[in-house]
C-alpha cells in the first residue's frame, strides 16, 4: 500500500495476482481487542462492564419449525426477529445512523452467540455500527423471552466491513475526483461507461493508519471514523482494478490517497 500508483488508480490488473492479495488481506483482517491508543476495549460480542441487562421489549417466542436447535446457524425467521428486537431496544433505530446516512444504524453481522449456561438457550448477537456516533454496538438477544440481554459500545474497534459498507464506499470513490481513474480503467476495460457500484465485485478491508509509514493528514482520524479500502473486479469474469491506494473514509464520506 506504500507505493504510489502510477496512472490515476493504476493499471487493470489481468490474472490472479490481486486476487490472491485481496483474499489475504481480507482474510487477515480480525477484530482487535485493542485500542488504537494503547488502552484495551471490550471484546465486540462480549458483555462488558458497561453491559445492560436486560433493555429490551419482550417479543413473543418463535413458534415450531422457525428455529434452530443447539448449536445449529441461525435460521431467517430467529435472524429477522433478533434483529427487531435489537433495533427496539433503547430506541437505537430512531438515534443512530447507517453508512449512507439513512436512520438506524448499520448492520454488520448476525450470529448464533455463546451459551454460557450450557442449556441449550439460543441467543443471537447481532453487531452495529453508528455512523452518527462512531462506535460499534453488539447486542445479545434471548431469542426464548425476546428480550435484549447485553449491550456492549465500544469506540475505535473495527469489525471487518459489511457487503453494504463495501458499495457505499465505492459509491462514495466513484463520487470523488479521486475516483475518476476507477471510471477510466473501467471503461477501457468494458468498453462502457461505470454506472456505479452495482457495475463492480466487491471486496475490501478496513484501513488501519498503522500499517502506513505516513498518511494525509485527512485520514489521521481512521481508527476513531470508520475507514475502508476498496478491492474492485469487473463482474461476469472481468479483470481487477487496483484500487487500494484509496482509503474511504465513510464517516466524513471523502476521500484520501495513499502514498
Amino acid at each position: 500500500m506504500r507505493h504510489v500508483i502510477e496512472r490515476h488508480l493504476g493499471k487493470v490488473i489481468a490474472g490472479g495476482s490481486l486476487a490472491v492479495v485481496a483474499g489475504a488481506l481480507v482474510l487477515g483482517v480480525t477484530l482487535s481487542g485493542q485500542s488504537e491508543d494503547g488502552g484495551r476495549t471490550a471484546s465486540v460480542g462480549a458483555a462488558g462492564r458497561d453491559a445492560v441487562a436486560p433493555d429490551g421489549k419482550v417479543e413473543a417466542a418463535a413458534v415450531d419449525g422457525e428455529h434452530g436447535v443447539g448449536s445449529d446457524p441461525l435460521t431467517d425467521a430467529e435472524t429477522a426477529r433478533a434483529e427487531q428486537i435489537a433495533l427496539r431496544s433503547n430506541g437505537l433505530s430512531a438515534s443512530a445512523r447507517d453508512a449512507d446516512g439513512d436512520r438506524g444504524p448499520q448492520r454488520i453481522a448476525t450470529n448464533l452467540a455463546e451459551d454460557p449456561t450450557g442449556k441449550g438457550v439460543r441467543r443471537a448477537e447481532i453487531m452495529y455500527y453508528d455512523y452518527k456516533a462512531n462506535v460499534t454496538i453488539t447486542k445479545t438477544v434471548d431469542l426464548k423471552s425476546g428480550t435484549v440481554t447485553a449491550t456492549n459500545t465500544a469506540r475505535r474497534v473495527q469489525p471487518p466491513p459489511s457487503q453494504d459498507e463495501l458499495t457505499e464506499a465505492a459509491r462514495v470513490l466513484i463520487g470523488d475526483p479521486l475516483g475518476a481513474g476507477l471510471e477510466q480503467d473501467y471503461q477501457k476495460a468494458t468498453g462502457k461507461a461505470l454506472s456505479g457500484p452495482e457495475a463492480l465485485e466487491l471486496s475490501g478491508f478496513v484501513f488501519r493508519k498503522e500499517t502506513v509509514e505516513r498518511i494525509p493528514a485527512k485520514l489521521d482520524v481512521c481508527g476513531e471514523h470508520r475507514c475502508l479500502q476498496v478491492v474492485a473486479k469487473v463482474k461476469n469474469g472481468g479483470p481487477w482494478i487496483d484500487t487500494r491506494a484509496f482509503v474511504v473514509d465513510l464517516s466524513a464520506r471523502s476521500v484520501g490517497r495513499l502514498g
